[in-house]
């Protein structure tokens, strides 16, 4: 009889579920986000990795169908970095993260978000290059990431932006030139003030001229 109930205890802990992280993606991102932050206020503290979905966490915004289509974490007093599983946010629109003190490269992951509308990552830490991919955002209209540390050029993958109407890169240490094609042709100087540009893009100079190695 031993066996017999060793052998009937196993099965039913095998029966029972374990507690575990969401079997939501969103979720697991946003809590692996949430994992690389330092939060001193506390704003994060209702991201409760073992519910079903984060619809319900503060300031994160579902759509009917419970998918992420908003991040408000503007002036948060947050610290740390992005990571690769944000461009698991399939269905994200606005990525909202001013005046924070984020730091590290903005990861390239972020053109996978086909759907986002607006970034707004200005005055915070950022540093290196703004990733190319974002060329592939075709319904981004507002992409602002002045007050950081990026250097390196503008992207000439950026100009088939079709939708973009608002750009801003002031204050930075970007350089090279500044395109004048599609919507950078709308754009007033101030959209680029207080960066190493050389001026505006001439037909037979590369666009990181004056960039050296960076």
């Amino acid at each position: 009889m031993v066996p017999f109930i060793s052998l009937s205890l196993l099965f039913l802990l095998l029966q029972c579920p374990l507690p575990t992280l969401s079997t939501n993606s969103e979720g697991n991102a946003l809590n692996a986000f949430k994992l690389r932050l330092t939060d001193p206020n506390n704003v994060l503290q209702s991201w409760d990795p073992t519910l079903v979905n984060p619809c319900t966490w503060f300031h994160v915004t579902c759509d009917v169908n419970n998918h992420v289509t908003r991040i408000d974490l503007g002036n948060a007093k947050i610290s740390g970095t992005l990571g690769p599983e944000l461009g698991k946010l399939k269905h994200l629109q606005y990525l909202e993260l001013y005046k924070n003190e984020l730091s590290g490269e903005i990861p390239k992951q972020l053109g996978k978000l086909k759907n986002l509308i607006s970034v707004d990552l200005y005055l915070n830490k950022f540093e290196g290059k703004i990733p190319k991919s974002f060329g592939k955002l075709k319904s981004l209209r507002f992409l602002r990431l002045n007050d950081n540390h990026l250097t390196g050029p503008i992207p000439r993958e950026l100009t088939h932006l079709k939708n973009l109407s608002v750009f801003d890169v002031s204050n930075n240490d970007l350089c090279g030139t500044i395109p004048v094609d599609g919507p950078f042709a709308t754009f007033p100087p101030e959209s680029f003030k207080n960066n190493r540009f050389k001026g505006p893009e001439l037909k037979g100079i590369p666009y990181d001229f004056g960039c050296g190695k960076s």
